[in-house]
């Protein structure tokens, strides 16, 4: 598969892998180990390596820190609020991240288009009820939409990492759409594989 000549439509300078700070060097070695690649938007955060730090940092205990979300059920956040922002970044990398995480395409498929197509779990419903809604309507957000979560079986700490997981991916749904971002080609083939039974 090629790469993109740009990773966005920006003039960054975006440096060698080799040129980073040693811990960013081994981050990107850990990257290219477990993913086969370099997500474009580390690439991309790496010509300001503060933000990187940042990012990175918080993308990770985001994503996989003490939780009550599954990492399955946050890739599901991130697809929903892509969708809504019809952000093509993210939907592709989150999209493969979904079915990886999944094990089924199909599902992948249905989340990126609609997720109230797939048939999901009402915990799910819900959960993505409320990140649709946080993300098109944030000012309409009131109690009962908390409440909704709550009856759905989650706690007033899991509904702070929704909301936390559906703001992250609002931000970089608009940097991304903002600096056309391309995502990595490998996103697109993988995880398409049927579930094993």
């Amino acid at each position: 598969m090629s790469q993109p000549k740009q990773i966005t439509a920006l003039d960054l300078p975006i440096p060698e892998h080799k040129d980073l700070p040693e811990e960013f060097q081994k981050y990107f070695a850990k990257c290219e180990e477990k993913l086969g690649m370099v997500p474009n938007v580390l690439t991309a955060y790496s010509q300001n390596v503060a933000q990187l730090d940042i990012f990175a940092r918080f993308y990770n205990e985001l994503m996989f820190g003490e939780s009550e979300l599954t990492p399955l059920e946050k890739e599901m956040i991130a697809v929903v609020v892509s969708s809504q922002n019809h952000c093509y970044y993210c939907l592709t990398a989150h999209g493969a991240a979904l079915r990886e995480y999944s094990g089924d395409p199909v599902l992948g498929e249905l989340m990126v288009m609609n997720y109230r197509a797939a048939d999901l779990q009402p915990r799910h419903l819900a959960m993505l009820d409320f990140a649709y809604k946080l993300t098109c309507q944030p000012d309409q957000i009131i109690e009962s939409d908390r409440q909704a979560l709550r009856e759905a079986g989650f706690s007033d700490q899991g509904i702070w990492d929704i909301a936390n997981v559906t703001g992250f991916y609002n931000m970089t749904n608009r940097v991304a759409s903002a600096t056309e971002m391309q995502p990595n080609p490998q996103y697109h083939a993988s995880h398409r594989g049927t579930r094993n039974s």
